[in-house]
């Protein structure tokens, strides 16, 4: 190969001065050179490699990627004549999936051919998408992005704030991050800012001394300790109170803090990843978020898109969480292509929770193993949460209307309804809203619920008692 007919260069050698894998492609998908990472990436010899298609190497496919329907960076090359970077999922030789990033590239030899040159980047293999006993599961470009984004984020040690709508996956894409990182071989401890009293707060996140007050505390580290060398995860940080927060900023600008009841500073060396469904900046305006804590927290800023952003992923979300939720009683379930049809058409306010709470209940209610359409029983959640997919099925509401309605609207109705079916049980409701008891409570006081599904029936001594059950609250 020559560089405009003057320089002389070997094309071999310039490829293999690449440390990522690198291949040389021509119009008609034929590897024509590859250096020996690329060779190692996905198991074949490097004097194989070369006249193999690379969609059979990198894909597994005997199609071209496009005709998969996915984007194709040789289509687009050879197309635009244009550099092109696309994000893939391809499989080692071991059948295992990897997010990668490919950067494509025109290249021109010596009689001006057009060939393409990819350069690929890994970003997450599918081991390291396990978190708790469940997997990350996605390849829409949506979830592929942010994917990505976390996987850069991990390799720094600055805080990292997810933000994203309740059952999103926080959770498991804070310890996805935490995997990611340095600190992996160290502990990850999460703490769910909405299950813990406020008079608790303090004892559990810093730790306690020897008893405190009479009946108080028994002295135990606290988890910003537990988590010392590796990640804390603050799920739900704008429920933290207002008069914990300025110790929690002191611990993360100088790593020290001091136990409830303690006199002597104690040092933690800890990464923090914060999530939340609230807007903090409104919370700061608000003064019901302090602004010198967010800054410090918000480092880095990562949206976790919505399920009804990433439709592509659907099915198979569905298919991997009726295994999940099936397993358990041992019983053997499938879905039919309808089925799946129609819930990719969902909008799922409550994400892969609510897509997992449809599963179980439709699950429970088959009677041959299989899920039919009817035993989705989508009509109750679109009634819940005023879901496109009624209106479209039974044309009674407005889609503008429901383009106008608040996630606090739909949230209040939800619970509204909930709390009427179960007669005002509240434990019951938190259980299946997957939220605290005082989570809900706190939410039946913003939405002026308290009395909703209370049916109260008079006593033996004629006063009025509420039905199901004495109220708690």
């Amino acid at each position: 190969m020559k560089d405009n007919g003057a320089t002389p260069i070997e094309l071999q050698s310039v490829i293999d001065a690449h440390d990522n894998a690198f291949v040389v492609i021509d119009e008609n998908y034929t590897i024509v050179a590859a250096n020996k990472a690329y060779s190692d990436a996905y198991g074949v010899d490097p004097a194989e490699i070369v006249g193999r298609k690379c969609h059979q190497v990198s894909h597994h496919s005997d199609l071209p990627c496009h005709l998969n329907g996915e984007d194709c960076p040789h289509k687009q090359v050879f197309e635009t004549g244009q550099p092109y970077q696309v994000l893939h999922i391809h499989f080692d030789q071991y059948e295992q999936a990897e997010h990668v990033r490919i950067k494509g590239s025109p290249i021109r030899g010596a009689d001006g051919e057009l060939y393409l040159g990819e350069s690929v980047f890994p970003i997450a293999k599918a081991h390291e998408l396990c978190c708790d006993e469940q997997r990350i599961l996605g390849h829409s470009p949506a979830f592929m992005a942010c994917i990505e984004e976390i996987t850069n984020a991990a390799k720094s040690d600055a805080p990292i704030l997810l933000n994203g709508e309740s059952g999103a996956g926080k959770e498991m894409a804070a310890e996805f991050a935490h995997n990611k990182s340095a600190r992996s071989g160290k502990a990850f401890v999460s703490i769910d800012c909405t299950a813990i009293s406020e008079g608790m707060f303090e004892s559990e996140l810093f730790g306690c001394e020897q008893a405190v007050s009479e009946g108080g505390f028994g002295g135990h580290e606290g988890l910003i300790e537990d988590a010392d060398g590796g990640t804390l995860f603050l799920n739900e940080v704008s429920e933290i109170p207002l008069n914990i927060q300025s110790r929690l900023l002191r611990v993360l600008e100088s790593g020290k803090f001091r136990r409830l009841g303690g006199h002597e500073d104690l040092t933690a060396d800890i990464r923090v990843i914060c999530a939340t469904h609230n807007n903090l900046r409104k919370m700061v305006e608000e003064n019901t978020f302090r602004g010198d804590l967010y800054y410090r927290i918000a480092g880095i800023s990562i949206a976790i898109p919505p399920l009804r952003e990433r439709r592509e992923d659907i099915p198979e979300l569905a298919e991997t969480l009726l295994q999940k939720v099936t397993n358990g009683d041992n019983i053997q379930c499938k879905i039919t292509q309808d089925s799946l049809d129609v819930l990719s058409n969902y909008d799922y306010p409550g994400n892969i929770r609510e897509l997992q709470n449809i599963l179980q209940k439709a699950a429970t209610l088959s009677t041959n193993g299989i899920i039919t359409p009817d035993l989705l029983q989508l009509d109750e959640y679109a009634n819940i949460y005023q879901n496109p997919l009624a209106d479209r099925r039974s044309n009674s509401r407005n889609n503008d209307d429901y383009g106008k309605r608040s996630m606090s609207e739909l949230e209040s109705e939800h619970i509204r309804s909930l709390l009427s079916q179960f007669n005002g049980h509240r434990s019951k409701v938190a259980e299946i809203l997957k939220i605290s008891e005082r989570t809900l409570y706190r939410k039946l006081k913003q939405y002026g619920l308290q009395d909703v599904g209370k049916k109260r029936d008079k006593g033996t001594d004629g006063s009025q008692q509420p039905a199901g059950g004495p109220d708690l609250y």
